[in-house]
């Protein structure tokens, strides 16, 4: 399985273990256990690189100190054989939640000093909510074995599997959130939220080698491992980021550490802290030694969702430097205290991004103030307005605040980015294309229509400091006018035709041939045939062949870039390298959105990003590689893995089929094919039936033939069949029945002619015996022409497409086995020129033909837009009118023709007065 197929998988396991348990408190156990796993695999990959055989490694115990603490020296902690992940699986039967309990004991007393800060306490909340997991000792271990169970199948041993395992931490994250109801918000930040906040420090600190990044509500830590990845695309060592995180709430502090460990960033880079951000800041110090490690905490970024309008108390701090300059935040509203506190913890060129509502932007009292004063210190650098229900648990609209430290200017970017989004089950999600606009206007500072604008410092005094969204960015979309003379009158309205301004632009000419001008403010379509006007319009062609030639030569220019460089590029760096080329080539063609080109780049790229990561760690001969396909099924009421044939690492089964056994495919396909064809003449059949022959023919369900059904009703029909020939033969059985002597035989053919007594075997002597005279009798009625429409003649035929359909079905599933397994050793036995053809398919020929789609797609809505403005007014109201008024009278002559009582005809007589206009 991918890592998105095994995600959903231990997802929706663990969905229905969890029982009656809180998803929101159901995540702490399964994320500690899958933490506890990470580090007893960890320990015994670095036993065997340390060349411990597995006697010793079996021989480990807390008593053994000088191997513990050469252990905990080098990897921060120690877990004896008998507390590890693995052999608490070997033990089967005889595991019990007694052993998870001593072993996360074990745990707490077995860190390395210099760890402490990193794994102190990290099970705590495993520990304590063991008894939650059932009401007894047994059924509490049967719950964790399940778990166990569940995740043991989750690889964490190399760099790539780092990645996978934290696909599926995350995944499992936002699946309990979108579960969690309210209380989801306190430990996630949806990804693309947190990928977009990334991407803008991300493109700030490009330029530095060293990075502090801090996250003072750090929930699960995704926002410090997104902006750490962000941040790692342009440093060459990500070794030199160091993530700060404090959180509240201690499952949640948990959380955050476990997802920085396992991300495979050095415990020395980790410092977290479990405490109240608001009420104990920073600096940081060591209880233990506070003079020695203290340390005051300024960072490069700082990111952060802090609880919205949380309340807080602001009693004597006037005087703490995080809000001396700014004021003090009102107390049922913390907002702005989160984002002075984020503030103050920027260096001099420090940058920070933090989720807020968008009450913050317009609310009035201390909040005015504050915002007042972080305008006129030129602090506010960009304002993002977020689509409405994009945070689990809460459907209150978002922003997201940009802030600096020290900036030259004073303006502020105001982006509304509310409209851009798709819809995924309730909630609404930013796609790539929605992340990479944002983040260019912010980075660019770009005004664009109905989405950012520049806003200086001066018109926002005149609105009061007021930075509600829609007084500087209307993103509304237009109402649709209609115009009164064109809708009694007909005509289209040039004022309608003007607001497509930008493809007469583009096509100066079209307009002039689409339309007949006047000189009245209306014209009138030169053309019906609207489609192929504007599809063959040189204007048309001209930008096709303008798009065309900017893109000559992307196929070779994606093949050098991904194929001839795939050893040795940047795989983090590599989308945004292509997307510069695309937006390059998209300079001087009008109509084409540079974002609809990279959301087809970025629809392919993550595909094409984890080949790379497996090609780079193990080799062009990992395309080669194929693995078994594993599938869930449910064997006595429990769901097991089984294999279900093969699946490429990275070659999928069907590309090699389209481009390496077309021929075996071909004739598969057309089987295929046939056996469609033939189950649709089927079910024409079928309906074509009356309901008592369906009765009698169809099963329960009424939706398939009964084999036994039509035999026996053809057996009866070919009874039933009456000609002379058929006669006069069953009357010679009768006869030979009766042991007839051969004269009176011969007697009986002679009387007979119409037989075709040719046809027939006889007997040395010229009789005819019974069994050759049946199957002759048998042969006239399978012979027998009935009526074409008739349910004889169908029954035939269903029988012999029933027969068809079953020899298909055998001879499809022989060959779709036969082609599988053929398609498996084509894999494994490819050369290196192969795979790279392959791979150029795979990876290179996607992105061009979507690319190359983009024009048509400019074409065809322009060809919608224009045969809607002639569709609007093609029919006048007058002539409605005139339509409506001849279907009234026309109704009113026909209720002459009506009869019934005195009242009926009274009631009728008033209606077709008022369909006359009789009555006003």
């Amino acid at each position: 399985m991918n890592k998105q197929q095994l995600a959903s998988k231990i997802w929706d396991s663990a969905n229905k273990m969890r029982s009656k348990i809180e998803a929101n408190e159901y995540k702490d156990y399964i994320l500690g256990f899958m933490f506890y796993k990470f580090l007893s695999d960890k320990e015994q990959s670095f036993l065997v690189a340390n060349d411990f055989s597995q006697a010793n490694i079996e021989a480990l115990t807390e008593e053994d100190s000088q191997t513990v603490e050469f252990i905990k020296d080098s990897i921060g902690y120690f877990i004896a054989y008998d507390n590890l992940f693995s052999t608490w699986l070997k033990k089967g039967n005889d595991f019990e939640v007694a052993n998870v309990r001593d072993a996360l004991s074990a745990f707490s007393r077995s860190i390395s000093p210099s760890h402490k800060k990193v794994f102190e306490g990290i099970f705590k909340t495993l520990e304590t909510g063991l008894s939650k997991l059932g009401d007894s000792s047994n059924s509490q271990t049967k719950a964790i074995s399940d778990l166990l169970q569940l995740i043991k199948v989750i690889p964490m041993s190399s760099k790539q599997d780092y990645d996978v395992l934290g696909f599926i931490y995350e995944y499992l994250i936002g699946s309990f959130a979108a579960n969690a109801g309210k209380k989801a918000g306190e430990f996630y930040t949806p990804h693309e939220v947190s990928i977009l906040m990334s991407e803008i420090i991300a493109h700030h600190l490009k330029d530095q080698q060293e990075i502090k990044i801090y996250d003072p509500t750090s929930g699960s830590g995704s926002l410090l491992i997104n902006i750490g990845t962000s941040v790692a695309k342009h440093v060459n060592d990500a070794n030199k980021i160091k993530y700060y995180a404090q959180e509240l709430k201690e499952n949640t502090y948990n959380l955050t550490r476990m997802n920085l460990v396992m991300r495979g960033i050095l415990p020395s880079n980790i410092v977290a802290r479990n405490a109240d951000t608001l009420e104990d800041d920073w600096p940081y110090f060591d209880d233990n030694d506070p003079i020695n490690t203290y340390e005051p905490l300024y960072v490069d970024a700082v990111v952060s969702n802090p609880p919205y309008s949380q309340a807080w108390d602001p009693t004597n701090k006037e005087s703490d430097p995080r809000y001396a300059r700014f004021g003090l935040a009102p107390k049922t509203k913390a907002d702005y205290a989160f984002l002075l506190h984020d503030l103050y913890h920027l260096k001099p060129d420090g940058i920070m991004a933090i989720v807020l509502p968008h009450g913050v932007l317009f609310r009035g009292g201390e909040e005015e103030r504050i915002r007042t004063n972080l305008l006129e210190n030129k602090h506010i650098d960009a304002i993002i307005g977020l689509p409405a229900n994009i945070f689990f648990g809460t459907g209150i609209p978002t922003v997201i605040v940009i802030l600096k430290q020290r900036r030259q200017s004073s303006d502020v970017l105001i982006v509304d980015a509310s409209k851009g989004f798709i819809k995924v089950g309730k909630n609404n999600h930013l796609q790539a294309s929605n992340i990479k606009k944002i983040v260019d206007a912010v980075v660019q500072r770009k005004n664009i229509d109905q989405f950012s604008k520049l806003v200086s410092l001066e018109e926002i005094r005149e609105q009061g400091y007021n930075l509600n969204i829609p007084r500087y960015v209307d993103s509304s979309a237009k109402a649709e006018t209609w115009d009164i003379y064109a809708t009694m009158f007909g005509g289209i309205p040039k004022k309608e035709i003007d607001t497509h301004a930008k493809y007469w632009m583009a096509f100066p000419q079209l307009r002039q041939d689409l339309f007949t001008d006047s000189d009245t403010p209306y014209v009138d379509l030169a053309t019906t045939e609207i489609n192929q006007a504007i599809h063959e319009h040189v204007n048309v062609q001209t930008f096709r062949t303008q798009f065309n030639t900017a893109f000559a030569n992307f196929h070779d220019y994606l093949k050098a870039e991904l194929i001839g460089k795939m050893q040795t590029l940047h795989i983090a760096q590599q989308e945004n390298v292509l997307s510069l080329d695309i937006f390059k080539r998209l300079e001087n063609i009008s109509l084409v959105d540079k974002y609809q080109a990279y959301q087809a780049l970025d629809d392919q790229w993550q595909s094409i990003a984890g080949d790379l990561e497996i090609i780079q760690s193990e080799g062009l001969n990992a395309a080669k590689i194929v693995n078994p396909n594993i599938i869930i099924k449910k064997k006595d009421g429990k769901e097991q893995e089984v294999q279900d044939g093969w699946v490429g690492y990275v070659l999928p089964f069907d590309l090699v089929q389209k481009h390496l056994l077309i021929d075996e495919l071909t004739a598969l396909q057309s089987k295929e094919r046939a056996l469609i064809e033939a189950s649709a003449e089927i079910e024409a059949i079928m309906e074509s039936l009356s309901e008592e022959e369906k009765e009698s023919l169809l099963n329960d369900a009424n939706d398939a033939f009964v084999t036994a059904e039509i035999a026996k009703a053809l057996k009866q029909a070919f009874e039933d069949i009456e000609t002379t020939e058929i006669r006069a033969l069953n009357e010679l059985l009768e006869l030979l029945g009766n042991k007839a002597k051969k004269p009176e035989q011969e007697q009986f053919v002679q009387a007979h002619p119409e037989v075709q007594w040719s046809k027939i075997e006889a007997n040395k002597n010229g009789t005819y015996a019974a069994p050759k005279v049946k199957a002759y009798l048998k042969t006239l009625q399978v012979n027998f022409t009935f009526a074409e429409d008739s349910l004889e003649a169908k029954l035939l035929q269903v029988e012999d497409l029933l027969a068809q359909e079953k020899e298909l079905k055998a001879e499809i599933k022989a060959d779709s086995n036969a082609l599988h397994l053929l398609t498996k050793t084509t894999i494994e036995d490819l050369d290196d020129s192969q795979v790279l053809e392959l791979l150029q398919v795979k990876w290179v020929q996607p992105i061009v033909s979507a690319i190359l789609a983009l024009p048509n797609e400019v074409i065809e809505h322009l060809t919608d837009v224009v045969q809607a403005l002639a569709d609007k007014y093609a029919v006048t109201y007058t002539e409605t009118t005139q339509k409506l008024t001849e279907a009234e009278n026309s109704l009113a002559d026909l209720i002459d023709d009506l009869t019934g009582d005195d009242f009926d005809l009274q009631g009728l007589a008033q209606f077709q007065s008022l369909l006359r206009g009789d009555i006003q």
